[in-house]
């Protein structure tokens, strides 16, 4: 468990939300942790109809924490290896609740990517996403390389995963990853009241039917697996190598 991440029931809803705000709610491995739990133990919950994933008012996720990220990923400790953050992705791959993404602010990385894993999304006016991982001489995660092209299309995916281009909330909702667009601080308001719809309708005939609409989980898992592995890697790459060093520089002097 980890302050920096509330979970609460209410309603027929499991509402979880990042709290860092003082770091724009950057994902720590205990953050991604608490996340997976969650998403993991709601699934055994007849009670629970759906999952918000929120960011509270202001921001939604920076995505990775980096120096948490790094620092995880050197360690001589098995246990302290990244290997939160694959939890985490794999509750979403294997999650059959529907879930209900709420996004105010930024939304880098995988604060994007992980949309994609959403049935429904909120955004405020004023929310960005943006998926800057070539940038780091990385590669996409969370299967986005093959839910994006298919939500919003190969050329949308294109300009986002591969350029590093932002999306602004009208875009996304354009694009296809955002079902509706409301004014700043009513995301998560909005995101309750969908859960609350949602469970208003017959439990079976939901889960059906969402199951007939997404692709197959082994697909999904599949493809997460293909790009982990070239995530990996790319870290021991001299591109990566370079622009974390890079990075960690211009926050240094900042």
């Amino acid at each position: 468990m980890t302050d920096h991440v509330t979970v609460t029931d209410e309603d027929s809803a499991r509402i979880i939300t990042m709290r860092r705000p003082d770091k724009k709610n950057a994902l720590t491995q205990g953050m991604y942790t608490t996340m997976a739990d969650a998403i993991n133990s709601a699934q055994s919950d007849p009670d629970i109809r759906s999952i918000v994933i929120s960011g509270g008012a202001g921001v939604f996720t920076a995505g990775n924490d980096l120096e948490d990220f790094a620092k995880a990923n050197t360690s001589n400790d098995d246990s302290s290896r990244p290997m939160a953050a694959t939890l985490f992705l794999r509750a979403l791959a294997d999650n059959e609740k529907p879930l209900i993404g709420a996004v105010d602010g930024i939304a880098v990385g995988v604060g994007t990517t992980m949309l994609f894993h959403c049935d429904y999304v909120v955004a405020g006016s004023t929310a960005t996403f943006s998926t800057p991982f070539i940038h780091l001489g990385l590669v996409p995660e969370a299967a986005s390389s093959l839910l994006a092209p298919r939500v919003m299309g190969y050329q949308r995916a294109f300009s986002m995963l591969v350029m590093g281009r932002t999306v602004t909330a009208e875009e996304a909702r354009e694009a296809g990853f955002v079902n509706a667009v409301v004014a700043p601080g009513h995301t998560e308001a909005e995101a309750r009241k969908v859960a609350r719809e949602i469970g208003s309708l017959p439990k079976d005939a939901v889960a059906l039917t969402r199951k007939l609409l997404k692709p197959a989980r082994e697909d999904v898992q599949r493809r997460m697996d293909e790009e982990s592995h070239h995530f990996g890697e790319r870290l021991k790459s001299d591109e990566a190598r370079n622009a974390f060093s890079a990075f960690f520089a211009r926050k240094k002097k900042a």
